[in-house]
């Protein structure tokens, strides 16, 4: 073993060679200020489709992201070959602010929070008024996460010739939420589409509701050059069949806005919704909390809500509603 004095030379230092590169780690990373924005169209297997001006690119994120999570609807910056060219990819080096988030769990045990997308502004909840019969608890739980997260709720009602509408929208008009009633005939003809565009006009909407109830194939004819797979429902279970296997972003023809259809959904966990912020969608009550107890549940013989409405505030079926989507967060869906 060789042995070094006191004086010795720095020639005779040997120093191992970094077989990675000589440039040392640092956590300082780049800011990237020139970076392109993007805004992020679908996401397969790692791959994010990214649209930057008028061009979609192809991008992955990169690592300086470490664990966070990039998500369609995010607005985001792009460094790297941004041609848009075959085989070509780029780089997400940012996830800008975002301006809401809709997220769900996979059931109301779950506390692994699934972002379905970001910076939306409106939810359209599409659900069938038969084939397969509508589900009011899965779309009272829809109206929880919209309210949770700051969108608008729009309720699409399809297969009206199949089943009336009246029934189901009889449950929801003291909620005030807008809709659009179609049915199959609409659709092939495009009267439908019309109608329902003229719901999205400036707005980024995002269409959820479970497999079968025709939520692509409205999609389809809001965006008739990007046909999407669409399925049939199950005559035994009644259940449609999963087409859309991932969210993408369409704009409307003329930029008149964006939707995003998303996969056909089967549960919407709330785990993570704090029942406090429900009552922010209900502004005719909120100020009748002001004399409720610490923590209340909005739903207790203490509640200082059931006076604000028997001294004619409010309307006595609001506060019904509010209390049948706060028992949503503490109901499973088929109960």
């Amino acid at each position: 073993m060789r042995r070094y004095g006191k004086h010795t030379d720095e020639d005779d230092v040997r120093v191992r060679p970094n077989r990675k590169g000589n440039r040392p780690r640092t956590s300082i990373r780049p800011k990237h200020e020139d970076a392109a924005e993007g805004f992020v169209l679908t996401i397969d297997r790692g791959r994010l489709t990214v649209l930057v001006e008028d061009r979609t690119i192809i991008a992955m994120k990169a690592r300086e992201l470490g664990r966070k999570g990039v998500v369609v609807g995010d607005r985001v910056a792009v460094v790297g070959d941004l041609s848009g060219a075959k085989d070509t990819l780029a780089r997400i080096v940012r996830v800008e602010e975002r301006s809401s988030v809709l997220r769900r769990t996979a059931d109301d045990d779950d506390p692994f929070e699934r972002v379905v997308v970001a910076n939306a502004d409106q939810l359209a909840i599409v659900t069938a008024l038969a084939d397969p019969e509508p589900r009011p608890r899965l779309i009272d739980r829809c109206l929880v996460a919209a309210f949770d997260a700051g969108l608008s709720p729009l309720l699409v009602l399809t297969k009206s010739d199949l089943a009336p509408a009246a029934p189901l929208l009889e449950t929801y008009e003291p909620l005030g939420v807008p809709y659009v009633v179609t049915n199959r005939e609409e659709l092939a003809d495009g009267a439908a589409a019309d109608r329902v565009r003229e719901r999205l006009a400036d707005q980024v909407t995002v269409f959820v509701g479970h497999s079968g109830v025709g939520k692509t194939t409205l999609v389809n004819a809001l965006v008739p050059e990007r046909k999407r797979a669409t399925g049939r429902v199950n005559a035994v279970t009644g259940r449609g069949r999963h087409t859309t296997t991932s969210a993408l972003a369409l704009p409307l023809p003329g930029d008149d806005g964006w939707v995003i259809d998303t996969p056909g959904v089967r549960s919407f966990g709330l785990h993570h919704v704090d029942p406090a912020r429900v009552i922010h969608a209900f502004p005719d009550l909120e100020p009748g909390t002001e004399g409720c107890p610490r923590a209340c549940s909005h739903d207790e013989p203490d509640c200082a809500l059931d006076q604000w409405v028997a001294d004619g505030h409010a309307d006595p079926a609001r506060l019904y509603s509010l209390r049948r989507l706060l028992a949503t967060r503490e109901r499973r869906e088929g109960d």
